[in-house]
C-alpha cells in the first residue's frame, strides 16, 4: 500500500519536554516528519503541534494510537477534512522587477513584506500543494534566499 501525506494535529499542555517526547515518538519508530509547527493556544496553558507526515493507513493508526497515551496530549486530530496554510518568504535581488514579484506573490495571497537597498523580500500564505507552484514561479526571479513556515492546520 503507498504511503499517503496526513496532517495530524496535536493539542497538548505547554510544557517542557512535550515537544521533545512528541517528536521522540515519530524518530523512535523511524516515521518522517515532513513539517512540525508548534504555537500557544490563546487564553489556554496548552499548545497546538501540526505535524505532516507520510505513511500507510495503518501507520498512521499506529502514531494516533500511541500520540493519545503520551500523558501531555488532549486531543489528536488526524482528519482528511482539514484545512491547510503554508507561509513562506522569499528574498529576490533588488535587480529583478519589483511589479512582477509583488503580482506572483498577490496571486498566492502575498504580497511584498520588505524592500531593502539590496532585496525584495516576498511573503505568500497558501495551501502547501499552491505553495509548491509558488517556489516553481521563483525560480525565473533568481531567488537568494527561501524560507518555509510549517503547515498550519485546522479541522472543517
Amino acid at each position: 500500500m503507498a504511503d499517503v501525506r496526513r496532517v495530524i494535529s496535536i493539542l497538548v499542555e505547554n510544557e517542557s519536554s512535550v515537544l521533545s517526547r512528541v517528536s521522540g515518538l515519530f524518530a523512535g519508530r523511524g516515521y518522517n516528519i515532513e513539517t512540525l509547527t508548534v504555537a500557544p493556544i490563546p487564553d489556554t496553558n496548552r499548545s497546538r503541534i501540526t505535524i505532516v507526515t507520510k505513511g500507510s493507513k495503518r501507520v498512521i493508526e499506529q502514531i494516533t494510537k500511541q500520540l493519545h497515551k503520551l500523558i501531555p496530549v488532549y486531543k489528536v486530530v488526524e482528519h482528511d477534512e482539514m484545512v491547510e496554510k503554508e507561509m513562506i518568504l522569499a528574498k529576490f535581488p533588488i535587480e529583478e522587477n519589483l511589479s512582477d514579484i509583488q503580482a506572483l506573490c498577490q496571486a498566492y495571497n502575498g504580497g511584498i513584506a520588505n524592500v531593502g537597498a539590496d532585496m525584495i523580500i516576498g511573503m505568500v500564505t497558501d495551501e502547501p500543494c499552491r505553495i509548491k507552484h509558488f517556489l516553481e514561479a521563483t525560480k525565473r526571479y533568481n531567488p537568494i534566499e527561501v524560507v518555509r513556515g510549517g503547515v498550519v492546520a485546522i479541522e472543517r
